[in-house]
Order: structure tokens, then sequence, then C-alpha cells
């Protein structure tokens, strides 16, 4: 897991419900914890890096690379699934003493996201959901691709394809990068082991029960691209649905990299939504 020489990657380390875990803290004022998705040779600030310091200009941004990936440490029993990942998020809450925090998630981290939300409602303010899982849905050929992911340049290609609906995004330097961070040492040993086929289970048990999800108190925000290859639409639709107090934002022209494709709405779209939460915590209209 030796990281590149001065690698923005790195954040500053902690342990976390008793695992090494390589975290992004940066900004002052109430605590937002993003939670990235599950690509290959994904990390926090691969996820966040062109909205992280937009946020932090407002509050704190914790973002921490989850449990098997990015720099953080693999358990030695290869063992992932949504219960040891919410109690790793809990477990960063925990070390960092942060009673509750507003809660952003991607993707895989959007499920991650709102299974903590449900079982520990009160450690969240507010939720954020953006191009979420937690609902079940019938498994996407881009999700199958992206979690079945084998090292090569030429497939780190196509992935970036199925993420992106802007294809100028899509550098060959973008390219080399994202597939020199997919075969780090570690790394692809890791993501092998999360999602293995046949792969509809993970997105079942990345999945929230119907019941639990509608029981949601919190203010929520869901964003989605309209033309998201990799996550429906239809199950940020379901969301809005479930979720009592929800807003839902489609981004048109816009893939599975929402906070990529449309960096700058998206932060203004966070930050304001949280901004509401603030100004009633001050008595502000």
């Amino acid at each position: 897991m030796n990281a590149p020489v001065e690698s923005p990657e790195i954040g500053r380390e902690i342990n976390a419900a008793g695992y090494s875990t390589n975290l992004h803290d940066l900004g002052e004022g109430f605590p937002v914890m993003m939670i990235h998705g599950s690509g290959p040779g994904v990390t926090a600030w691969a996820n966040w890096r062109l909205v992280m310091p937009e946020l932090a200009r407002n509050r704190r941004v914790i973002a921490p690379d989850m449990l098997g990936f990015g720099y953080s440490e693999r358990p030695a029993d290869q063992t992932y699934n949504r219960e040891r990942w919410v109690k790793h998020a809990i477990g960063v809450l925990d070390e960092l003493g942060l009673e509750q925090v507003d809660l952003v998630g991607n993707s895989f981290g959007g499920g991650l996201a709102l299974a903590l939300a449900i079982e520990h409602p009160q450690r969240v303010r507010r939720l954020v959901l953006m191009g979420s899982v937690g609902v079940s849905f019938p498994i996407t050929q881009g999700l199958d691709e992206v979690w079945g992911y084998e090292p090569s340049l030429d497939t780190m290609r196509r992935l970036m394809d199925v993420f992106a609906y802007d294809k100028s995004l899509l550098t060959e330097e973008l390219a080399q990068m994202r597939y020199q961070a997919s075969v780090r040492a570690g790394f692809q040993e890791s993501f092998s082991a999360m999602f293995p086929a046949p792969r509809q289970r993970w997105v079942d048990n990345l999945a929230s029960k119907e019941e639990d999800i509608r029981a949601l108190p919190h203010e929520t925000l869901i964003l989605h691209g309209r033309e998201d290859e990799v996550i429906p639409l239809e199950a940020s639709l379901k969301l809005a649905e479930l979720i009592n107090r929800a807003q839902l934002h489609v981004f048109g022209r816009c893939g599975h990299w929402t906070q990529i494709e449309h960096a700058s709405r998206f932060a203004r779209l966070v930050n304001d939504f949280l901004s509401e939460a603030d100004q009633a915590a001050t008595g502000g209209n």
C-alpha cells in the first residue's frame, strides 16, 4: 500500500474500529463526512478532489479511504460487507470525537451512508446521496463491469467511458493514472475480494429495507446523472419516493461522475443544502 512520494491521496492516519485508516481532514465548521464509491483503484481523494476544497470553505470535511480501499488497511480475512463498512465509518466518527455529522455518500458510499443513517440516526444531521445504491435493482452491465474489473489499460479506458457522459474528460493521462492506481500493491487483491460473481447479491447486500428507508427522519438531498450507466436513475427515483424529507436533483448530460462532471454545481447544491441546517442551528432565517 505504499503511496507515491508526496501523493495528494495521502491525508493523515487514524485508527478507526481497529483499522489503520487514511483520512483527509480539512476546513473548519460543522463536519461533513464524505464516503467514496467503489471503482477500481479508488481513493477518497480521487473521488472528492474537486469538491473537498469548495466545501471546506464553510465546514470541516472528513473523507476517509474506506476499509480495504486506497491507503486504509485491508482486513486479513478479506471479508467485506455493508455491516463491516458501516462499523468502520462509525469508527472514524468515534476516533475523531464527532457526535454528529452531515453525511455524503457516492454510489457504493451512498448505500453505506443510508445504512449508517438508519442504524445510527442520531449521528447524522443531514444526508446527501449521489448516484446511490441503497435499494435493490437489477445490476447494470456498467456496474457488473466495474465490480468485475481485471487490470489492464484497455479495460480501464472502457470503464472510464462507462463512468462519464462528457468524453472530453477521458484523457489518456486519466486512464493511465486510474490504471496505475488500480495495480498498486494490495489494491486489486482486496478489490477482487469485495464483489465476486454473481454480483447481484452485492447490490442486494448494500440495499436497506424499504420500511427502514421510509422511517428515516433526515432531510435528504438526492443527486443523480441522467445518463448514468452504472447506477440507474430509477434507484434515486425510488429513494426519493421512499424518503419522506427528500429532494431530488437530476443532472442532464451527466454520467456517474456528478461530482466531477458538474463539480461546481455539485458543491453549490450540497453547500446550500447543508447551510440550511447551519442557519437553523444558529437561529438564522
